[in-house]
């Protein structure tokens, strides 16, 4: 994922920002948007993000859950059914697939990764389908997630874009993910005025525009 937008206005702006972290390259983070994002996908949202298994980062949002429930997308799948959670919007890399996020002592099965100790993203149609028939409540359910090539997320946290927090299993989990942004941006760095790495980058035209990926 490249530089997300923000408005134009934001050079001309005089609020604290967020000082610039440094990405952890073997450990999953929570990546917290930086108040003056625009873009609708990211917006006052919290990630967890972890190095991906042939470089890079993947993770997902995690304060977006949608109004369908996993039965109401699957009718036809009794298991769905007894899912409590609703589905959550995990980002906008192959929106329209199913992905989990697992609660796990060990990995759940084929297309997982290990983010953290007792947690595995569940890429795999499969596997996803075992958790839901085996541990329907102990796993959350996305559509869409979000991916970085090796160095993006290093040069958006540079640049100021998020600031990063210690990931923590409880909070992946938390019921009520109302209020979750301003809480974690509280928790993140103190706000310090000025950020020089992000205010360099943004004179260079550097969030100018969206460019993700192909996915």
């Amino acid at each position: 994922m490249k530089f997300l937008r923000v408005l134009a206005t934001l050079l001309l702006c005089t609020t604290a920002l967020p000082a610039p972290a440094q990405v952890q390259e073997d450990e999953a983070i929570f990546l917290v948007a930086h108040p003056m994002f625009r873009d609708l996908d990211y917006r006052q949202t919290v990630l967890l993000a972890a190095p991906a298994p042939r470089g890079g980062h993947i993770g997902v949002i995690l304060n977006r859950p949608t109004r369908r429930s996993l039965g109401s997308l699957f009718p036809e799948h009794a298991p769905s059914k007894k899912v409590v959670d609703p589905v959550f919007y995990g980002g906008p890399f192959s929106r329209g697939a199913l992905v989990a996020l697992v609660k796990a002592d060990v990995t759940p099965g084929a297309g997982s990764v290990q983010l953290m100790k007792h947690l595995f993203l569940a890429f795999r149609a499969n596997t996803i389908d075992q958790v839901i028939e085996q541990a329907p409540n102990d796993a959350r359910y996305y559509v869409g997630y979000v991916g970085w090539r090796p160095g993006e997320l290093k040069r958006e946290i540079d640049g100021g874009l998020w600031a990063v927090i210690d990931a923590d299993l409880e909070l992946v989990f938390r019921k009520d993910t109302e209020g979750l942004w301003e809480e974690l941006l509280q928790q993140s760095r103190r706000i310090r005025a000025g950020a020089p790495a992000f205010h360099a980058a943004a004179r260079a035209g550097a969030f100018s525009k969206v460019n993700f990926p192909p996915r």
